[in-house]
């Protein structure tokens, strides 16, 4: 009998290579003055930006512009609401990584009332928001977060009281999600990894969470196949429009996997680093995903070899190893752990300590760190652990 299970909406998809010049026709549907939230220069300096610019030029679309330098925070939440309230907006449109849509998907939400985003967060704030937005539509420029397909924004803070939380509200779901693989075609080999893992992570984590249902379930495979098709390709030949392709619909896959199964321990760790360091979010997520997964298998084996979390772990494995009829359920998971150590290793993920993490942070790590959704509960001496190998 398939189990009980809630499906959170997803937003009107559009899909494949030139889709980014659908936008001035989408915008039609919503009013002609739009806020464009973007990254830093690579996009606005771009064969694709010069030609939207134009045609929105043509159509009569008024523009205005705000730049998200990296993971966004509530003061630039603020600032941009404060920048552009008055400005009439019929719809705001973030194109860029997931920093650059969760930036624009918290601006939307935060124009109507004017309020600070701070009062809003998770475990921060005290506010309910209600729910009302301007309009969003998100272009993911990276193949990530997919956060084109999730309700929340994360908002970090960063310094020794420093916090990573999210705003959320069904509501806040992107109105369109726009997904043009060729935005990602000029992406660096190092963001194209550690985005690559990122979706790996979440659609890993959301396919043996406790909250996972038959249809994320299904839906978290098909994206590990396009991962398992086009992750090194596409970080060895970052031109090749056909990886670029699959990593894009991973991405957008996992975004609708982690908003209806929730996400496991890795992502736990994001939340407790990123508050702390200036740290990619997709580097914490990579980095951490051999020692995690190898600790969780371990503990798997020595409780429970017929776990169904150690099948889940196995039902994955095949996807990436092709001959394994006669290979049991522990040693196939043992293979998946191995081949994802290879994949840190052969797309050069740094270590945590690269970007300042040292030993005396540990435990503040560990004890900020959420085993919620996890299949295996981790104790704070694990969690330890796992950061010191990965320093």
């Amino acid at each position: 009998m398939v189990k009980r299970f809630n499906f959170s909406g997803i937003p009107t998809i559009h899909f494949g290579p030139g889709k980014i010049f659908e936008i001035p026709e989408i915008i039609k549907m919503y009013g002609h003055t739009i806020l464009l939230v973007t990254g830093s220069t690579s996009f606005a300096s771009s064969y694709y930006a010069s030609k939207l610019f134009s045609q929105l030029n043509n159509q009569g679309i008024i523009v205005f512009q705000t730049r998200i330098m990296k993971e966004p925070s509530p003061q630039d939440v603020d600032e941009a609401v404060s920048d552009f309230r008055g400005k009439n907006i019929d719809a705001v449109v973030a194109v860029g990584g997931g920093s650059v849509i969760d930036a624009g998907k918290a601006i939307s939400a935060m124009i109507p009332s004017g309020e600070p985003v701070k009062d809003y967060l998770e475990g921060i704030g005290k506010k309910h928001h209600s729910g009302i937005k301007v309009p969003f539509i998100a272009v993911p420029t990276t193949s990530g977060t997919g956060s084109e397909t999730t309700k929340n924004a994360v908002i970090s803070e960063v310094g020794p009281e420093g916090f990573k939380r999210s705003l959320r509200h069904d509501n806040f779901m992107p109105d369109i999600a726009l997904v043009d693989p060729e935005l990602a075609l000029s992406c660096p080999p190092e963001i194209t990894a550690a985005s690559g893992m990122d979706t790996f992570t979440q659609l890993l984590e959301s396919y043996l969470s406790t909250k996972s249902n038959p249809l994320t379930d299904a839906l978290a495979l098909e994206g590990i196949k396009r991962v398992k098709q086009s992750l090194t390709s596409v970080y060895l030949n970052g031109s090749d429009l056909e990886a670029r392709s699959n990593m894009a619909y991973a991405s957008m896959l996992s975004g609708i996997t982690l908003t209806n199964a929730g996400l496991g321990v890795i992502h736990g760790f994001a939340s407790s680093l990123g508050g702390l360091y200036d740290i990619p979010h997709g580097v914490v997520c990579g980095t951490l995903m051999g020692s995690v997964n190898r600790l969780m298998v371990n503990k798997l084996n020595s409780k429970d070899s017929e776990s169904h979390t150690l099948k889940k772990y196995a039902e994955i494995s095949r996807i990436f190893f092709q001959e394994t009829q006669d290979t049991g359920d522990v040693d196939l998971a043992y293979m998946l752990v191995n081949k994802i150590e290879e994949l840190i290793t052969d797309l050069r993920l740094p270590g945590l300590g690269a970007y300042g993490v040292t030993t005396d942070d540990l435990e503040k790590i560990a004890l900020d760190t959420s085993n919620k959704n996890n299949p295996v509960q981790l104790d704070r001496e694990d969690l330890i652990g796992v950061l010191s190998e990965r320093l």
